[in-house]
This record gives structure tokens, sequence and C-alpha cells, in this order.
């Protein structure tokens, strides 16, 4: 069986709109509630400080900085409407803990629906995991330069 997410469920979870390659962010939290306003502003969860609340407890069970300047946080929360990622780079490099214990820059924010605990969920943090072990992907996210770069890379390998 493939694993691929199909163009239309890919566009279900993830748009421009989602993406923000210039976060104004210096730290965690002010990353994590700037993609979090994303998410609000175009309808994904339902109350920010809510999620915000789910997705810093998550941080607390531990670490979600990968290697290479990527980190991946997510709640999975009451207040998600639709599955869906945001993502985000700064030009300041974050303080985050990370397996390669150096700071991130590129954030992946995963809000999913308290209902979509398994299938869609599972199949897309697998494909952004696999996704984010590939160095040549990684260093593609750091150096692209608009956000239609950004969904076609991610289209592409998803």
């Amino acid at each position: 069986m493939s694993m691929r997410i199909d163009e239309l469920e890919f566009s279900k979870v993830i748009s421009e709109d989602l993406i923000q390659l210039d976060l104004k962010a210096t730290s965690k939290i002010e990353v994590i509630e700037e993609l979090t306003n994303l998410l609000y502003v175009n309808g994904f969860i339902s109350d920010e400080e809510g999620f915000i609340k789910d997705v810093m407890y998550r941080e607390n069970e531990g670490v979600t900085g990968l290697e290479k300047g990527i980190a991946i946080p997510h709640g999975k929360s009451a207040y998600v409407l639709k599955t869906s990622i945001a993502i985000g780079r700064t030009k300041k490099q974050i303080e985050w803990e990370s397996m390669d214990g150096n700071p991130i820059n590129i954030i992946i924010l995963f809000a999913v629906k308290d209902t979509d605990k398994t299938t869609t969920h599972i199949k897309l943090l697998q494909k952004v995991a696999v996704l984010l072990s590939d160095e040549e992907k990684i260093e593609q996210f750091q150096i692209l330069q608009t956000k239609e770069e950004i969904l076609h890379l991610l289209s592409r390998n998803l």
C-alpha cells in the first residue's frame, strides 16, 4: 500500500495562507503564537489561547526540534477545526530543544483535530519526518524564496 498523500488531501492540509517565510518571532513561544495566529485567521482553529496551551503541553513531553534548524511542534487539540500544517521561517535563530543541540529557524506546526488521532495526521507526520531526514530537502527549505516554491517542494515529496 502506497503512503503517498494525494494532491487533494495535501491541498486540504497546507496552503500558501499557512506559510510565513519571514516570521518576526525571536523566541519559541512567539514562533508558536505567530503560526497559531495564521491558523486562526484562516479558520483552522477556533481558539488561539487554547491551542497554544495544547501545543506547549506537548512541547513539555518531548523534544520537537530535529536537526539542521527544523522543529515540528504539534498540538492535538479540541480547538482544531481542520487538521493542517503551518510553516514558518525566521531570520533569527531561535533557541529550541533540538536533537543536535542547535537553534532552529524553520518551524512546521501541526494542528491536529482531536478526532484525527490516527490516519491523516500519522501519515502526514511520517511523510514530513521522511522529508526532513533528507539533507538536500532541508537545504532547499532554507533557501527557497517564495511560498509557491515551498508548496511545490512539499507537494512533490509528500
